[in-house]
């Protein structure tokens, strides 16, 4: 490998977009060439994080949709997503005359294009009003409508002479829904009784019946079912958003994607949104795949498709397939029944792919845009779909945990994509009571789950009818009941004028998020693609990841990409770079050795090429997944048996032994620590090594505890040295204490919960840095500087090996800030729903508490500014001083003697003022903003009355801590 450059780190073309192995992007991907800390100093719009802006239809003012774009801009974000989402307004929004693909809706997108295109923002547009994708050109009956398999049921004992008429449905068809076709009536053995909750079936007994034909049931008791094809009837959410009403389309046919093509060539793209969209427009957008009945979900050419793809019928087993209000009324024996639904499962699956995901990228491509779904909620294989997609998204509310993130980056990076989007932070009941602590807790965890663009959730606009102070939120109250869920941020928020500090943190981060292509240590065969799940892979999760391990999950679809070649030992050498694959049973059915002959092959073919693989236990019982064709089986097992034959390969016995394994065939971690709750992320460009660390949770609901530890990071080039990359300032260091052993290098990570830090390594020049040091160290103007908060004599070894005792004189004793002159901006409603009077208060305290413990403040929300004096008395060169606040309630800034300090972290209240410090008399002053919730709790009790008061201000204790910083001779 060639050496790594002062001009690839600092000065080179940063190259985010990767080759695609699947075909190319649009421009709408590719990101302006500039040097990388120029563009870490300053992200601007093309790695900021975006808004959900949430309209009610097209009932908007057209300068206020300047106005909300303008908002976002001047805040930091880079783009907006258009929803027409509108679940706490029970008045009449005017479908007819407002809706979604109105004239009046129309003029409101084009405005917001116009402006979006003038301050350099990106819009993405939903497909179609609210979701699921749904357009007021259909009925329930149309072909390209949402259709679902009911069946009719009914038992007859032995001797009973049949002949119709078939057994009426037992969900009765939706309203709108006219026709119904028998696709067939089917009879078959019952095995035990008739009333538990799932009847059981003799798969041999089973039998379709011709058209009129009379049958006289055999001895036992039977059931006669009837399979009615039939629109679903599904609506999209809290309509009617259309007039007339709008249906959701099949997801599973060409008609279906084609009904939506035809809508937005014939209604939305008007000239001028048709060439404003090439010019500002980023995705179109889906959400998850909602698809919601009593019935089965359903296409019409599905048993064809079926016998094409599958290679057997599927009539035999249609009663095992249905479904009533997500349940299976029928089974036969528990294998056959599990194989033909993951049969049934994977066509279905297969459909979405080709018939809907396919067409539909190819349609935002040929409009110069990128197509950003949510490709879960039924069960596919949501990891081809991440591969297919442009922009794969997930959910930071609906996914369980960290690994139903990596099932999606994993076919994002074996795809060749960039981006996996997250629809983020919304919380059940936290509207206008979300901080923005929680919410950088919360990305922060799922950053290291591979996500590297934020949706935030949300931005609603002004104001609707019936709307109350402080305006319209789309989600509060929600559906008319319960405080609701996700925010609506803006500037009815007091935390708003603090908010370009969090839209800086997250460019910041995303931009290193999306340098190059993520490597990640090994793989896990998944024998099914599905998300949304909470089901990961328990080694990694209890074992692996704790010690620095991280971990991609591969589908079969996966092996067959133009990425999965092996080099040098590692698959998709391009890409992830996985060092090994890991072969365990179905982990979504009770492990069972279960694989397709092709996806054996396959592995054979990867392990043959020099993968490492290691098999978790004994697969001599290994049978096809699904229904067997004759000869599969055996195929199977040849295959298996040579490929734990082949001498990269490894068996466990269970995942105990899959480090054992990994050992042995040589296969090491980038990264290694201690064991804790670090997480980390590895991406490289051009060369350039860059990490991503933090202290996060693999499940919302967990705890966990402050970090402070030695990690090993594994750098390519050996002369490269770690920089510190502040995503709060922008600010690249060079980290002043680190050791290299080969192409290992261990630097101490100190972490709050939630909180990240970003390294990367760069050029170093002659100057040596530390190796060990019982004081801080660090570089400061290019010199090697020790800072201590106490005296003493300290010792440093550096590089070169030589040992430096450094003495430390004497440090004034830390200050206690108790007393504080508090100014409180009271925010209250006004006259109406959009007007905010701001009234003022203003208090002495001697001892820092919560607004809540204060009279006058209990049920106040707001922007309070808290200032003290301290008299240094005669402050000498190299002192300076850390301001502890301790506990803030929710954002903050920090001036010291009226300058303005640059953005602090909110998860680490602890701001290095010694730079701004003088001798004598010094002004701190601690600006900190709130939430609404407090004052909504008595100005809207119906809603939010039931909520706790939440605990604002600077609470503390507060004190500055002084050190002395000497240089390292």
């Amino acid at each position: 490998m060639t050496g790594l450059t002062r001009r690839t780190f600092l000065g080179a073309t940063a190259a985010f977009g990767v080759a695609a192995a699947l075909p190319a992007v649009p421009p709408a991907l590719a990101a302006p060439g500039r040097p990388f800390v120029q563009r870490f100093a300053a992200p601007g719009t093309d790695t900021a994080a975006k808004f959900r802006w949430w309209w009610p239809h097209g009932m908007v003012d057209l300068r206020e949709i300047a106005r909300e774009v303008d908002q976002i801009a001047d805040a930091g974000f880079g783009g907006v997503e258009i929803q027409d989402v509108h679940h706490s307004v029970r008045a009449d929004l005017d479908p007819a005359g407002h809706g979604w693909g109105t004239p009046a809706w129309l003029a409101a997108v084009e405005t917001a294009l116009r402006r979006a295109r003038d301050r350099k923002l990106r819009v993405d547009l939903a497909l179609g009003p609210c979701w699921p994708t749904a357009v007021p050109t259909i009925t329930p009956d149309d072909p390209a409508a949402c259709k679902e398999l009911a069946h009719g049921v009914t038992f007859v004992p032995g001797g009973t002479v049949y002949s119709g008429p078939p057994p009426a449905a037992v969900e009765p068809p939706e309203e709108g829904v006219h026709k119904q076709d028998l696709l067939a009536v089917q009879v078959a053995k019952v095995v035990g009784s008739t009333t538990a909750a799932t009847v059981t079936l003799d798969p041999a007994t089973v039998r379709t019946l011709g058209d009129g034909e009379t049958w006289t049931a055999p001895e036992g008791t039977w059931a006669v079912i009837a399979y009615w094809l039939r629109g679903s009837g599904q609506q999209p959410e809290a309509g009617p958003h259309t007039e007339p009403v709008s249906y959701v389309v099949d997801h599973f046919s060409r008609a279906g994607v084609q009904a939506v093509i035809d809508v937005w060539n014939s209604v939305i793209l008007t000239p001028a949104i048709r060439r404003l969209l090439r010019e500002t427009g980023g995705d179109l957008f889906e959400d998850s795949l909602e698809i919601e009945t009593e019935a089965t979900p359903w296409t019409p050419d599905h048993l064809a498709e079926f016998r094409r793809r599958a290679g057997y019928d599927l009539l035999p087993y249609l009663p095992v397939i249905v479904q009533r209000n997500e349940k299976y009324p029928f089974t036969f024996d528990a294998e056959t029944t599990n194989h033909v639904r993951d049969d049934h499962n994977q066509v279905l699956s297969d459909l979405y792919h080709d018939n809907h995901l396919l067409p539909l990228r190819d349609f935002a491509h040929s409009l110069g845009m990128t197509l950003r779904v949510q490709p879960y909620g039924l069960p596919t294989d949501a990891i081809r779909s991440a591969a297919l997609l442009d922009v794969p998204e997930s959910e930071s509310l609906g996914f369980k945990n960290l690994d139903d993130y990596r099932v999606l980056a994993s076919g994002r990076d074996m795809g060749g994509r960039q981006l996996l989007s997250c629809e983020s932070a919304a919380y059940a009941n936290g509207a206008y009571s979300t901080t923005w602590d929680k919410v950088l807790q919360t990305m922060g965890s799922v950053f290291a789950g591979g996500v590297n663009q934020a949706v935030l959730h949300g931005f609603s606009y002004a104001s609707a009818p019936g709307a109350a102070w402080p305006g319209f939120a789309a989600f509060s109250p929600y559906n008319g009941n319960g405080i609701g869920y996700a925010e609506a941020w803006g500037p009815r928020q007091p935390t708003w004028g603090h908010v370009p500090d969090i839209a800086g943190w997250f460019a910041r981060t995303q931009l290193v998020l999306r340098a190059g292509v993520q490597k990640t240590d090994i793989a896990f065969f998944r024998q099914k693609g599905w998300t949304s799940t909470g089901i990961g892979a328990p080694w990694a999760t209890n074992d692996g990841i704790p010690v620095g391990w991280t971990h991609g999950f591969l589908s079969e679809a996966m092996l067959d990409l133009p990425s999965a070649v092996v080099r040098d030992g590692r698959l998709a050498p391009d890409g992830p770079a996985y060092k090994a694959l890991v072969l365990d049973g179905d982990i979504f059915r009770n492990k069972e050795h279960t694989l397709s002959v092709h996806a054996a092959q396959r592995l054979l073919d990867l392990a043959r090429a020099g993968l490492p693989v290691v098999v978790v236990g004994s697969w001599t019982d290994v049978h096809a997944a699904g229904i067997a064709l004759p000869g599969e089986n055996d195929q199977l097992r040849t295959l298996l048996a040579q490929l734990v034959a082949q001498p990269r390969v490894r068996v466990a016995a269970d995942a105990n032994g899959i480090p054992g394994a990994l050992a042995d065939l040589g296969v090491t971690r980038d990264v290694e620590y201690d064991r804790s709750t670090i997480m980390t992320v590895h991406r490289v460009e051009d060369g350039v090594d860059y990490y991503y660390l933090a202290n996060a949770r693999h499940a919302e609901n967990r705890r966990i505890n402050a970090v402070d530890q030695e990690v090993w990071l594994t750098s390519r080039d050996r002369s490269a040295v770690p920089y510190l990359l502040d995503a709060w300032t922008g600010r690249v260091e060079r980290i002043g204490r680190f050791e290299r052993a080969g192409d290992r290098v261990r630097v101490r990570v100190a972490l709050n919960p939630g909180q990240s830090m970003l390294i990367g390594f760069g050029p170093g020049d002659r100057a040596p840095h530390a190796t060990a040091s019982d004081g801080e160290v660090r570089f400061d103007g290019g010199k090697l500087v020790l800072r201590a908060t106490a005296a003493g004599a300290y010792s440093t070894t550096l590089s070169t090996g030589r040992v430096v005792r450094t003495t430390v004189d004497a440090v004034p004793a830390p200050v206690p800030l108790t007393a504080w002159d508090l100014e409180v901006e009271d925010w209250q409603p006004g006259a109406t729903p959009t007007e905010t009077v701001k009234t003022t208060h203003r208090l002495s305290l001697t001892a820092l508490a919560a607004w809540s413990a204060i009279p006058e403040l209990q049920d106040v929300s707001g922007v309070g500014r808290y200032r003290t004096t301290v008299d240094l008395g005669s402050w000498r060169p190299g002192l300076g001083a850390y301001l502890e606040l301790g506990e803030v309630f929710d954002t903050y800034r920090v001036q010291v003697n009226g300058r303005a300090l640059p953005p602090a972290d909110v998860l680490d209240p602890v701001v290095d003022v010694g730079p701004w410090l003088r001798p004598g008399r010094n002004t701190i002053e601690v600006e900190v903003a709130t939430t609404l919730l407090n004052r909504l709790r008595v100005s809207n009790p119906a809603v939010f009355g039931i909520a706790t008061r939440q605990a604002y201000g600077l609470v503390g204790p507060a004190r500055l801590v002084p050190y002395r910083q000497e240089e390292i001779r």
